[in-house]
């Protein structure tokens, strides 16, 4: 099977200096590392090429080169640049979409592929992520694998909310999730591409837990693999505390219910997420986030904008799911999939680790 690491980058040459060196020597696998440049002002494609990276062309892979890269004419976010950088190298089984600040350890590549080589139903997959300043600790943005619950909310095994478990095995075990993080995702480039890609409107944030979900709805599996894990900073697109990331959190997240979840339950749980988020809006209020309370109107008001084209949405991607499901007509594949709300067993009962959960 054919491995392509892909790597986006934006003024993000430090984190390429960094890290590049140990995805290239990570794996005895014979893959490709391709860097997606969302047209950097920083340098960072002139150091590629003065360390022998090319630009990518079907001939230099046939001719035995494996470090390219692709440069694009603008900025067009962590969704879209994705798309269209992987729009240019649809010669692999698999793509790696391998976050800028994720530093790995040998070996880390070869126990996730094998899950994707021995199970045709599984569609995605990622390794476990641990906290680059303190390795022991689950990182925020995959854990041990995604979860969400049953108004959309997202969590993962090993952090719900803000709190943080350290790593000590408990999530050892090979599983199926519901979403895996796109700090280190790794998916079949033809599931990709057949079922739509990430949605480029998001710009960045969420736009995985989207695809997975419709990889569920395709009836595919999503795992992670506690055989390997990475270890990564968090962060480096956006600061943790960053009002746009609010934004594109909030606004991104009821997007995904809107465009995902059963006709029959979708505007019930739009409406109560919208409520929740008023909630958490007083909570910003009460901690004097001003920017933060600012972001969640404008997300709202972002999301009854758009809502007309994402309606749109959720009809292509019913089409594209009945088309390429993995059985015939696809089967929601709902593992992963908390029946209760994580925000009651947080905030209100106080169950702080995921392994506390009744799942």
């Amino acid at each position: 099977m054919s491995v392509a690491v892909v790597i986006l980058n934006f003024n993000g040459q430090n984190y390429l200096e960094r890290f590049l060196p140990s995805v290239e020597s990570g794996s005895d696998s014979d893959f490709a590392v391709v860097v997606a440049d969302n047209c950097s002002t920083d340098g960072s494609v002139e150091w590629l090429e003065k360390r022998g990276y090319l630009p990518y062309s079907a001939q230099s892979l046939e001719n035995g080169a494996r470090h390219f890269f692709v440069r694009l004419e603008r900025n067009f976010g962590f969704a879209e640049g994705y798309n269209r950088a992987l729009a240019q190298i649809r010669r692999f089984d698999y793509y790696v979409l391998l976050n800028s600040d994720v530093e790995v350890p040998m070996g880390w590549m070869e126990p996730v592929v094998a899950v994707l080589d021995e199970d045709p139903s599984v569609g995605a997959c990622q390794p476990k992520i641990r906290l680059h300043a303190v390795p022991g600790q689950f990182e925020y943005s995959g854990a041990a694998g995604g979860w969400i619950d049953h108004l959309g909310y997202p969590f993962c095994r090993g952090r719900i909310f803000e709190t943080l478990e350290h790593d000590e095995g408990q999530y050892d075990d090979p599983a199926e999730v519901f979403w895996a993080s796109g700090a280190a995702l790794f998916v079949r480039a033809e599931l990709f591409h057949a079922i739509g890609g990430f949605d480029g409107d998001y710009f960045a944030h969420m736009e995985e837990i989207d695809l997975c979900w419709r990889i569920k709805r395709a009836g595919y599996k999503v795992m992670v693999c506690p055989r390997s894990h990475v270890w990564h900073i968090g962060g480096g697109t956006l600061p943790k505390v960053n009002s746009h990331k609010t934004f594109l959190n909030f606004r991104n997240s009821l997007t995904s219910v809107l465009k995902n979840a059963p006709k029959r339950r979708v505007f019930a749980m739009v409406f109560a997420r919208l409520v929740l988020d008023g909630v958490a809006g007083a909570r910003f209020l009460v901690r004097g986030e001003w920017g933060n309370i600012w972001a969640v109107v404008r997300a709202h008001f972002s999301f009854y904008g758009k809502m007309p084209q994402n309606l749109r949405k959720r009809i292509l991607y019913k089409r594209l799911i009945n088309r390429h499901g993995f059985t015939s007509p696809p089967v929601f594949n709902d593992r992963g999939l908390y029946r209760g709300s994580i925000v009651w067993a947080y905030f209100a009962k106080g169950t702080k680790k995921f392994h506390e959960l009744d799942t």
